[in-house]
């Protein structure tokens, strides 16, 4: 059976990594995992070696370049991209076993699921995965299998420090080779705790407005995490 290598991206992280890794280690000696760290100053390094993680540093805060570092490092054929912040289901690779035998040409992404049972975030994730499945246009956060043949082909991820899975996604010439698989993704609530989500929404699709409009993602990501 192909091998998978699972790319994460990170910057103190020292919470959530270790429920992740936790979720990660039913693969054993089927893949590896890469972690790409851009500059913690908390435990997360210590806990990826702990894990028994590889790590590769970047010498930047640039999500594009973090994810891009991984991916050259990465020795398996098909490639995981997952956030820090995010948690999958006990038997998740039981599941992504058949998957692994398809056609190379796809590009698989979870099904959103957020971390907390207010009901509010059922309203969220029900947009998302109508935008995700029948518009073609998932996120990160949902993570993305693709093979290393499809991610070269399509030039992998730019080194930009945000936008990079819209433009990595936008950049792919046929948008039917994007399928949402039926298996959950739980991602952490947190940036949508400080503030209303619809709020947060509205925000992030004005972030996205002027990336395509072409503003450039220097000045895009100072708004973006200014506090």
């Amino acid at each position: 059976m192909s091998k998978i290598s699972i790319i994460i991206p990170t910057i103190d992280e020292a919470n959530n990594l270790p429920l992740l890794l936790s979720d990660l280690s039913i693969i054993e000696k089927e893949g590896e995992i890469v972690i790409v760290d851009c500059g913690s100053r908390d435990r997360t390094i210590d806990i990826a070696k702990i894990y028994g993680a590889k790590i590769y540093k970047s010498k930047e805060r640039n999500r594009g370049l973090q994810l891009d570092i991984g991916a050259n490092n990465s020795k398996e054929e098909w490639l995981i991209f997952l956030h820090a912040d995010t948690r999958l289901t006990q038997n998740w690779f039981i599941k992504i076993k058949s998957i692994l035998k398809e056609d190379k040409n796809y590009i698989y992404f979870f099904k959103f699921k957020i971390n907390d049972k207010k009901i509010i975030y059922r309203v969220l994730e029900f947009f998302v995965n109508l935008r995700s499945q029948y518009f073609k246009q998932p996120y990160g956060d949902q993570g993305l299998i693709i093979h290393r043949s499809t991610y070269l082909k399509n030039n992998g991820f730019r080194k930009i420090p945000l936008m990079e899975d819209v433009d990595f996604l936008m950049r792919l010439k046929n948008k039917k080779d994007l399928k949402q698989l039926n298996i959950p993704i739980c991602t952490s609530s947190r940036k949508w705790e400080k503030t209303n989500i619809f709020l947060q929404s509205l925000k992030n699709w004005n972030f996205r407005r002027r990336w395509l409009k072409g503003e450039s993602t220097k000045s895009i990501y100072f708004d973006y995490y200014k506090k």
